[in-house]
């Protein structure tokens, strides 16, 4: 398996912190043992886990006013696979990467998966693009992808998610994501109902060709780019498009892609309970769909999240099989550490709730005890779980500190040398 940090390296700086992550993880442990937890077990399930990378999220991303390039930025999607290698090899918890079609479009499939396997990755869910045109595409996304009016346009946008299930096949994919722009910002611009209606037939074209094996995720969110109505704007109707289509489809959910103030955390329990979550888009928000680092503004939301999802792993809910994918826009940070960051964070989020004391969680619960039910929450996510998630990494080859293990390797000043810098430009986060 190729190499891209150098093991001696990572092993140096391991070295240095090693006995006092011994001593943390020890005393941790004992804190633990006194309320009945093992934090071996614990270890265990945090290693076992991981999140997708997205790959346009190696690059720099923008906003709607300027996309100011970073240094080194990838040329290509093996350029992008060799980033998401960095961060895998140093924090062991992504080892999947999620493909943005056309953007990662090779002739040579078989070359890209080769590089892939070689650096210990494999490919998460496709992602289609019909938010934007691509280069030569005969009809226009203007107006509506999925969606429009013209049939012709629908059908380009279909037969363009019918490629990504034959590239996704070639690579061992097993999901394909479709999140459309399509809504109107004008009262009276669009019919609703008809609107919705074409979305659902051509949302049935793209299912039929799901292979037997696979899953298709639609995504909701609420506005952007259009601003009156959104076809697909929220996990009702979310819900209502996977009973649609049949039981290969599921709701997946995006934590940027809600109004404010919106219980996230109650939205993944409806879906779970009634089989219909896909999984997940990780990132944090201030204002809207922000798309920052994954638990930089609220990492409680984040937890209470996990907290739903391990409840339904403790107690085997039915159907519950989430895919997990961090979804961002690194605009004034190296790509590389906000993903090795954000997938930490998850990680975190998710030992902090595999420590909740569930039979008191219950116990309060039943006794409309409400006060005593959050502080049993808030028990498990002040817990300083760090220990456990560096002991997963070291043990499976990562790195205690990443980020410091990243910065002194000098990847980002050796890729700045070998690929050209690239122009700044308009708006866009792609």
């Amino acid at each position: 398996m190729t190499v891209i940090i150098s093991t001696s390296l990572v092993e140096a700086e391991n070295a240095k912190r090693l006995e006092e992550l011994k001593r943390d993880y020890e005393g941790l442990g004992e804190r633990l043992a006194r309320r009945g937890v093992d934090i071996d077990a614990i270890r265990v399930k945090v290693a076992a886990y991981g999140v997708a990378v997205p790959s346009w999220g190696v690059g720099t991303g923008g906003t709607r006013f300027a996309r100011f390039p970073g240094l080194g930025e990838p040329r290509s999607i093996f350029d992008k696979i060799e980033d998401c290698g960095v961060i895998h090899e140093l924090t062991r918890a992504t080892p999947t990467v999620s493909l943005h079609i056309p953007w990662d479009k090779v002739a040579d499939l078989p070359a890209l998966k080769e590089k892939g396997a070689s650096l210990g990755l494999g490919f998460d869910a496709m992602n289609s693009n019909t938010f934007s045109d691509a280069p030569g595409q005969a009809h226009s996304y203007k107006f509506g992808s999925l969606t429009h009016t013209d049939a012709a346009t629908r059908r380009q946008a279909i037969e363009h998610n019918l490629e990504c299930i034959d590239i996704g096949k070639a690579l061992g994919s097993k999901a394909l994501t479709v999140w459309i722009g399509d809504g109107s910002n004008f009262p009276g611009q669009s019919n609703f109902t008809r609107v919705f209606d074409r979305y659902l037939d051509s949302m049935k074209a793209i299912y039929a060709a799901l292979p037997v094996d696979w899953r298709v995720f639609t995504e909701h969110k609420m506005f952007e780019p259009a601003f009156y109505s959104t076809v697909v704007q929220d996990w009702g109707t979310n819900y209502l498009i996977a009973q649609e289509l049949g039981p290969k489809a599921f709701c997946l959910v995006d934590l940027g892609h809600h109004a404010p103030n919106v219980n996230i955390e109650m939205i993944v329990a409806r879906l779970i309970q009634f089989k219909k979550l896909g999984g997940f888009h990780f990132n944090d928000s201030k204002y809207g769909d922000d798309d920052l680092d994954t638990g930089s503004i609220d990492p409680y939301r984040l937890f209470l999240v996990f907290n739903e999802l391990v409840d339904a792993e403790v107690r085997k809910a039915e159907g519950f099989e989430p895919a997990h994918m961090l979804d961002q826009s690194h605009n004034v940070t190296d790509p590389i550490e906000s993903l090795m960051t954000s997938a930490m964070e998850v990680c975190r989020a998710y030992a902090q709730a595999l420590l909740v004391d569930r039979k008191a969680l219950e116990g309060y619960q039943q006794d409309n005890d409400a006060l005593m039910a959050s502080e049993t929450l808030k028990a498990a996510f002040r817990a300083d779980v760090e220990p456990i998630l560096a002991m997963a990494r070291l043990e499976k080859g990562g790195a205690i500190a990443p980020v410091a293990a990243y910065r002194a390797s000098g990847y980002r000043a050796r890729v700045a040398a070998e690929r050209p810098p690239v122009a700044g430009g308009g708006g866009g986060i792609v």
